[in-house]
């Protein structure tokens, strides 16, 4: 059966309205779009908080949340501001309070968090409201600090129960510290922070100097000063953004390299750029590697932690330049990233775009506003007291009358009319008489109303001064900002760079190339290569403790060399595991920075390395000399497929005490033994030996007696023998001794396996040389500290004795390395 439908009745068709429905469409995207860009999307310009911020910092202050208080359930502040100020759903206001709490978004947090708030880049999101507890932070109580004083307006909430202020009295420029991020209906807003000191000062500037130009400004504002630190490249888009508001720069992780293991370098990640967490560095790095398109990473660690912070160590490959990996990374990976600077805020109600002086302008009136209504305010209250005061002081004046006048009256109204009569009292002054107890009316309160009156007469006096005077409220309001500076302020953390670098990374190849080097052996058992093929002085300029030069080596970068250790072993190292050396005042490598020897070789016992060796097959070979006075001479056919085997079979109890690269095979063999003798025999004398053999007499030693020190110097004309005697009982370098220097020409060649002659005869009380060593002159020696020691002139008489030393010597070396014989070695007994 089919329904029929009645028409309305005509009353009720009068009333409907016909609507054209693009303009209802265009009327409600209006209001829709109005309450998102002023309830909710953007910042206001004097205190720099968006709606649901303020509600939050307004209501935690009403509810007692402060810094000395114990922390509440973050459910129970989300409930009181959703309740009675922002009635949006929880969740928005728990993200408001959780960005207010975290130290890697703000610069200087508001909220004192207590549990997970998230981590940096949201790789980690916070925990439920239902198990986080916060407070204000003491940088808060400067937000809301003398709210109570009607310094700011205040407006009826959502359903007209409650009152909430419209801004906040903002001791210091929020804005611009913590920056702000939002995206309304056709505009958005996206603020860098900043340093707070930094913009204390430029607004305390501004005050003082209110025609002061934006150049003015940027002097103490240079740029942003994110939370997470890093690196700003590229200062055109800061200026651009505080010229006209909009701008963008590019911000870089802080990367060192370091020594991760002793045969491998890393790049340590400290400092991320804004908003960028660990992890998708981490996500980004491991999908490089895996196509291919990142080279140079063998591992990638994430060390981070609540003690010491950020921490991403990248390991790197052998062969692979830091540098140049790290522009790759900056490259390809969210290590670099851009930030675009969007100033929007409300400035009277108006979304406007702001430079860094409107900015710092609208902050700066606001402040004198919110202070001139505080002296108003705190004038009023002071005489409504001081009009109490009066009264109540002419009531102890005249207290027998007044006290007679009460009796007499009939009620308390007659009193009241009696007293404003007779003594010319106002109302409130009346009332206040008849409220005060008898026992306020002694002579000791006299005295404390007379104290009192005077101080509320000074105190409003000042009051009107500031109010009377711009000059006076903007002295108060510039030290009110350089309290908060002072109490709040913190270092900058990141650094600003003019230049963005960009052109770095084709300067610097991927691979470290075969170029020449130095290998480098200290006297204290440091070990680092030099960079290039020329080895500057070892002595000019500062120098560490011990560190002498005790060996070096030319080879290339990725060539490979040995460590010839006292037991008669030599051991494979490639170049590229040693550290590159820095250069010291002067250009000299300071070998302080190497890495220790014991890192690259495992050493038995008391073994030490004492000298370095070439592995290249030809050439005149490698020469050994040891303690009990054998020679051996080694060719370079040393085995491939092994990285530590001996070479010379040493005697029970014998050791070497030299070992050095023949360069011509013409050089002379020196050995200095301890008692006093020289022998300087060809290095023709003594033939090649395999590995297992155990090399054959090079000094005749007598009873007791050892080899000090071997060697096999190039430049014999040019070198000089220098030599200290003591006694036997006292360790070398503990005793200063006899030193004596000669030239080695003054030696003549003798014949291998015999005494030699004497290099220095013993004076009273000494009977063994405690040190002996052989260079280029001029021979230079230091104590153990590094400071320097003077050595004895240049002696022409082999035998004759030594000079009475000043202070004990540890190293002695030349300055000389032109020729690459630098030699330096710790006084040996």
């Amino acid at each position: 059966m089919a329904r029929t439908t009645s028409p309305p009745p005509e009353e009720l068709a009068e009333k409907i309205i016909d609507i054209d429905v693009s303009e209802e469409m265009r009327g409600s995207f209006l209001e829709y779009a109005y309450s998102v860009i002023y309830q909710r999307a953007l910042p206001d310009a004097r205190d720099g908080m968006k709606p649901v911020q303020r509600r939050i910092l307004y209501q935690m202050n009403e509810m007692g949340l402060r810094p000395e208080r114990a922390h509440v359930k973050c459910a129970r502040v989300v409930g009181e501001v959703m309740g009675k100020l922002h009635p949006h759903g929880d969740g928005s206001i728990y993200d408001a309070l959780v960005r207010l709490s975290q130290s890697f978004a703000m610069r200087v947090p508001l909220v004192d968090g207590h549990g997970n708030f998230g981590s940096l880049g949201g790789d980690d999101a916070p925990a439920a409201m239902r198990y986080t507890e916060a407070r204000l932070n003491p940088a808060a109580r400067m937000m809301v600090a003398s709210i109570d004083e009607d310094v700011v307006d205040f407006r009826p909430n959502y359903d007209g129960q409650e009152n909430e202020p419209e801004v906040l009295p903002a001791a210091f420029p929020n804005l611009l510290v913590n920056g702000a991020s939002g995206i309304a209906v056709g505009m958005a807003t996206n603020m860098a922070p900043h340093n707070l000191g930094e913009v204390v000062a430029a607004a305390r500037h501004l005050i003082a100097n209110p025609e002061a130009t934006l150049e003015d400004l940027m002097e103490f504002v240079p740029g942003p000063d994110l939370p997470t630190g890093g690196t700003i490249n590229g200062l055109d888009g800061i200026r651009d953004a505080y010229t006209k508001g909009r701008g963008v720069f590019r911000t870089r992780a802080t990367v060192a390299v370091e020594k991760i293991t002793p045969r491998r370098t890393g790049l340590v990640v400290t400092e991320l750029p804004y908003n960028v967490g660990p992890e998708k560095v981490v996500s980004r790095i491991k999908d490089l590697v895996q196509a291919k398109k990142l080279q140079g990473v063998s591992d990638l660690k994430d060390l981070t932690d609540r003690n010491q912070g950020l921490r991403l160590v990248i390991e790197l490959k052998n062969g692979f330049n830091p540098e140049a990996v790290l522009e790759e990374l900056y490259r390809l990976t969210p290590m670099e990233e851009s930030f675009g600077i969007n100033n929007v805020a409300l400035v009277d109600g108006q979304p406007q775009t702001l430079g860094l002086r409107q900015l710092l302008s609208v902050y700066v009136q606001h402040r004198l506003d919110v202070v001139r209504r505080r002296c108003e305010h705190r004038r009023g209250k002071r005489q409504e007291r001081l009009h109490l005061v009066a009264g109540l002081l002419i009531a102890l004046i005249n207290i027998d009358e007044v006290i007679a006048l009460i009796r007499d009256s009939e009620d308390s109204g007659q009193a009241r009319q009696r007293l404003m009569t007779t003594f010319e009292l106002s109302d409130t002054q009346a009332r206040y008489i008849l409220d005060t107890p008898l026992r306020r009316l002694t002579k000791y309160d006299k005295l404390e109303l007379e104290t009192e009156r005077d101080q509320l007469n000074r105190e409003i006096a000042e009051l009107t001064a500031i109010l009377e005077s711009d000059t006076l409220l903007r002295k108060v309001v510039s030290k009110e900002m350089a309290e908060v500076a002072k109490e709040f302020a913190t270092p900058r953390r990141t650094v600003l760079k003019e230049s963005n670098g960009a052109t770095r990374s084709s300067a610097v190849p991927l691979e470290v190339g075969d170029d020449p080097c130095h290998v480098l052996l200290s006297s204290s058992g440091m070990l680092g290569r030099s960079a290039g093929a020329a080895l500057p002085p070892m002595f000019e300029g500062p120098r560490a403790k011990h560190d002498a030069l005790a060996a070096n080596l030319r080879t290339t970068v990725r060539g490979e060399f040995a460590l010839v250790t006292d037991l008669g072993r030599l051991i494979k190292v490639p170049v590229l595991e040693l550290p590159e050396l820095p250069t010291q005042a002067g250009d000299s490598p300071a070998l302080a920075a190497g890495s220790p020897v014991t890192e690259f070789v495992e050493l038995d016992g008391d073994e030490q390395v004492i000298a370095l060796a070439s592995l290249a097959a030809d050439g005149p070979g490698l020469v050994l000399g040891t303690r009990q006075g054998i020679v051996k001479r080694v060719g370079g056919d040393f085995p491939q497929n092994k990285d530590d085997f001996e070479v010379i079979n040493l005697r029970e109890g014998d050791r070497l005490v030299g070992a050095t690269q023949l360069v011509t095979g013409d050089e002379d063999l020196v050995f200095i033994t301890s008692e006093g003798q020289l022998l300087r025999f060809p290095a023709s004398s003594v033939r090649t030996q395999g590995r297992p053999a155990g090399g054959v007499a090079g000094v005749k030693l007598s009873e007791d007696a050892h080899a000090l020190w071997f060697g096999a110097p190039t430049h014999p004309d040019d070198c000089v023998v220098v030599t200290i005697a003591g006694s036997s009982q006292a360790l070398a370098g503990t005793q200063a001794g006899s030193g004596k220097t000669t030239p080695l020409a003054a030696y003549p060649v003798k014949g291998r396996a015999t005494g030699g002659v004497r290099c220095q005869r013993f004076l009273k009380g000494e009977d063994v040389l405690l040190f002996a060593w052989i260079g280029r002159a001029p021979a230079r020696a230091f104590r153990a500290d590094g400071g320097p020691v003077r050595l004895p002139d240049a002696d022409p008489r082999r035998d004759g004795s030594g000079e009475a030393l000043p202070r004990p010597i540890a190293v002695v070396g030349t300055g000389r390395s032109d020729t690459g014989e630098v030699a330096a070695a710790l006084s040996t007994s």
